[in-house]
């Protein structure tokens, strides 16, 4: 996706800044599952919470996404966790979930940024009490790590989340930044206030063409998988799934969407959207694994008939635009590019 795009797409749904949807502004779409739970959008004023569900993170770190978010008219509360270290996690699995409930039990926190992924929402997220949230939903926003709460959240209890960059990927300057980085961080706000989301992605001689309404659900593969078999595990029946990671060999990534076609996960899709699966590690010499992604994809996939799309702008890259998880979204892959959009009225 380019800045272009980006702005068009807003543009084209009426203005860049609507006014906020109720949740009930989503359609349910035929043959999908019941119509998923959005939060209440953001208006000025309205208060982020900003906590460590994974990794270590310091004051400085976030003082950049602080100062724009409040650029934008929403009051910020740091929560306790944010400086605290504990190896490589934000404090101890007890801090962080005692951080985490608190913000999620706060009916004046309207949504909760998580300050950066890295691992540790696995470990944590039995400790956590839903109650006070199926309640008084809220917006939950993060990628990589917090794929986790993403995934228990959007299939337990059928509330919506935003999948989309955190405080650790705020520029020091918004205004220097260029075109990419402005836009994603600006997708994050346009989510968060009710704007309907539309993106666009290069056509790809790989994409198998077709069309697809339903909700919109995935994240990182590799916590994805992790889930399989217990009660965080995500729910693809009659859904469109995106999938992205980073840093991993040719072989684990086979092995994880081996774990995804064993489990049922990929017979039931609508449609499928390939991320950035970037940093990929090389073959140990004489070890080499001989498949691409591409064929890894279709060798699980090959014998649906759904649309599937590569190279969406969506993962651990810098054009990595917010997503609203379980919100129903109308994809189309055709042989002109893809194109993905919220669906509202």
């Amino acid at each position: 996706m380019n800045r272009k795009h980006f702005l068009s797409a807003l543009i084209s749904t009426g203005a860049a800044f609507p006014a906020v949807r109720a949740a009930a502004a989503i359609l349910p779409a035929n043959e999908t599952p019941a119509t998923p739970i959005l939060p209440p959008y953001l208006k000025k004023g309205d208060v982020i919470g900003i906590t460590c569900p994974a990794g270590y993170i310091t004051r400085d770190e976030i003082a950049a996404a602080v100062r724009i978010m409040e650029s934008w008219g929403f009051v910020i509360r740091i929560g306790s966790t944010v400086g605290l270290k504990d190896g490589s996690f934000g404090g101890t699995d007890a801090q962080r979930a005692a951080d985490f409930q608190d913000m999620l039990n706060n009916r004046d926190i309207k949504a909760i940024m998580c300050a950066r992924g890295g691992y540790g929402c696995a470990r944590m997220i039995d400790r956590l009490n839903f109650d006070q949230f199926t309640k008084h939903p809220k917006w939950i926003i993060g990628f990589s790590d917090i794929t986790a709460l993403h995934s228990h959240i959007n299939s337990t209890f059928n509330i919506s989340s935003i999948h989309s960059k955190m405080c650790n990927s705020f520029p020091d300057d918004f205004r220097t930044s260029d075109a990419v980085m402005q836009d994603t961080i600006s997708s994050i706000y346009q989510s968060l206030i009710g704007t309907t989301m539309q993106y666009t992605a290069l056509a790809d001689p790989k994409n198998r063409q077709g069309s697809a309404t339903a909700p919109l659900v995935g994240g990182n593969l590799s916590v994805l998988q992790s889930m399989s078999g217990t009660p965080s595990e995500i729910d693809t029946k009659g859904k469109i799934l995106f999938l992205e990671e980073v840093g991993e060999y040719l072989y684990s990534l086979d092995r994880m969407l081996g774990t995804l076609e064993r489990s049922g996960k990929l017979s039931e899709l609508k449609g499928l959207i390939i991320g950035g699966f970037n940093r990929i590690k090389p073959d140990d010499p004489g070890e080499e694994f001989g498949r691409t992604l591409y064929d890894m994809i279709y060798e699980r996939v090959g014998k649906y008939a759904y649309p599937v799309c590569f190279n969406f702008p969506v993962g651990h890259q810098r054009n990595n635009y917010a997503l609203k998880c379980n919100a129903i979204h109308t994809l189309q892959v055709s042989n002109t590019g893809t194109t993905l959009v919220e669906k509202t009225i």
